[in-house]
């Protein structure tokens, strides 16, 4: 048996069946094109018969791109496959995708018929589609919930009447991975000539195990996965193909089989789905997620600062990111602080590491994750500590209908001064109070406020310009509260002046 796996990606038509995430021509043409880039084998470029939209698609799919078959869904019905030859007929490498229902829900509750005119139904399809192109494959549609040995009659037929793939779906997601894996060694041990034709598996996710499925389909005789970027796909999606690579990647000396996948692709190639249809990729998705290699935990952070392989089974590289996600986060130690800090160019020793991450605690409390803005500034706050006047305490009282009102306590070379103010707004109020304690007459000629990351729980960084006697100061405060902020960057302007 070869131990090749046939990669066919379904993303732009069964994955397009997502409501709300349809592509014009355009769209499907980057999608197909970076498809190729990844080097998937087959791409199943949409259904021709559906609409004028779909056909002209497969029509220009087959254009833009080289080496990939272009594969046409259809009904096993002979207008649906007219309709994909001719949408097929600039492909270099055509292919007709047709089938029929095999269960008994869909035998005797959608297509009112019986077993033996569905064989008859499925081999004259499989025919009709061979005039037309040599790479005919066949769908036994619902095949997760159809008995082993009914399958087996109609795979063995199919391939007889000419079908170069035969593609078992889990259609509904039902089946367990034990079961699909059984059904696919059934049709491997008792079709004659199966070996003449490729099994091909396509999963659902109804329950979560659409990739589980197609591994123990492969495991079983599988060669061909039919599979989605991201995963999407109708309901619940289908398989993953990012999953199936990288487990087959990740576990090749247990599984030995190999694909053509160009996994340090398949990143850029998910971005690029999840944005041009408007499905953003759930944050804890497999391989892809955000957090697929983020680690917040302060013991998981310093087990990959170690040995990356502590607790990360696939190099992010070989996915196309630079690097595994350190957050931080208030669980984290010290040894993930240390490792961001140097990375922005910080060498600090114990003493102030130990200031900076004290910090850093009070910090990530109030915020949800530090990035590396806030890092810079936790390290400057901390070298500003030996500064001569320094912010004590701070309460504001304000509102829309209040007056609002300041109180500040200063420590000046050790010894505490207070005082409160009122003003036209908080920041003034509080500013005011400091100027009763520091008693220099000084002009504000700039205040200026900016937000360093997104998010209304993220720090705000201050710029002031003060003039003392005609000299021109300036002073930088950061803090979670704008008006601490306000109140840093005008001390750090006053500590700048000549006593």
């Amino acid at each position: 048996m070869s131990d090749r796996l046939y990669i066919f990606d379904t993303t732009l038509r069964d994955g397009e069946q997502v409501p709300g995430c349809q592509l014009n021509t355009v769209e499907k043409i980057e999608v197909a094109r970076a498809l190729e880039e990844l080097g998937v084998d087959v791409i199943e470029a949409g259904f021709p018969i559906s609409s004028p939209g779909d056909f002209k698609s497969v029509v220009e799919i087959s254009k833009a791109v080289t080496w990939p078959t272009i594969c046409a869904l259809t009904r096993a019905v002979e207008k649906d496959i007219d309709v994909a030859a001719e949408s097929l007929k600039y492909a270099k490498k055509g292919r007709i995708h047709t089938g029929i229902g095999t269960s008994f829900y869909h035998i005797h509750h959608k297509l009112n018929s019986n077993q033996d005119e569905i064989i008859e139904r499925a081999v004259r399809a499989v025919k009709y589609a061979k005039r037309y192109v040599e790479d005919v494959e066949f769908y036994a549609e619902d095949a997760g919930r159809t008995e082993n040995e009914y399958l087996a009659r109609v795979v063995e037929a199919v391939i007889k009447a000419g079908a170069t793939v035969v593609n078992i779906p889990d259609t509904t997601g039902y089946t367990m991975p034990y079961e699909f894996g059984e059904k696919i060694k059934y049709l491997m041990d008792n079709v004659k000539g199966v070996h003449n034709a490729i099994i091909a598996t396509h999963c659902h996710n109804d329950l979560g195990m659409a990739t589980a499925n197609t591994i123990s389909g492969i495991i079983n005789g599988a060669r061909q996965a039919e599979v989605t970027i991201n995963g999407i796909g109708e309901r619940a999606g289908n398989t993953s193909l990012e999953e199936v690579v990288m487990t087959l990647k990740s576990r090749y000396k247990v599984l030995g089989i190999d694909t053509n996948i160009n996994t340090k692709n398949i990143y850029k190639t998910s971005r690029m789905v999840s944005n041009l249809m408007n499905m953003p990729v759930q944050p804890n998705k497999a391989i892809v997620g955000r957090n697929a290699f983020a680690h917040s935990s302060g013991i998981h952070q310093d087990g990959v600062l170690k040995n990356r392989e502590n607790y990360e089974i696939i190099d992010p590289v070989e996915v196309g990111i630079n690097e595994s996600s350190i957050v931080l986060t208030a669980r984290s130690g010290r040894a993930a602080l240390k490792h961001r800090m140097e990375v922005l160019g910080y060498e600090l020793n114990k003493e102030k590491l130990d200031e900076v991450y004290e910090k850093f605690l009070e910090l990530a409390d109030k915020k949800k994750d530090i990035r590396d803005d806030d890092v810079v500034l936790l390290i400057d706050d901390t070298e500003k500590k030996d500064r001569r006047i320094k912010l004590d305490f701070l309460q504001v009282v304000t509102g829309k209908t209040l007056t609002p009102m300041a109180s500040v306590r200063l420590d000046i070379a050790g010894e505490k001064f207070d005082a409160t103010a009122s003003g036209n707004g908080p920041v003034d109020a509080a500013i005011s109070a400091v100027k009763q304690i520091v008693k220099r007459q000084v002009v504000l000629e700039e205040f200026l406020i900016q937000a360093i990351t997104k998010g209304s729980d993220d720090i705000g960084k201050v710029h002031m310009e003060l003039d003392f006697d005609g000299v021109k100061y300036y002073g930088f405060g950061a803090h979670t509260d704008i008006i601490t902020a306000s109140v840093e960057a005008f001390l750090d302007a006053v500590n700048k002046m000549k006593v």
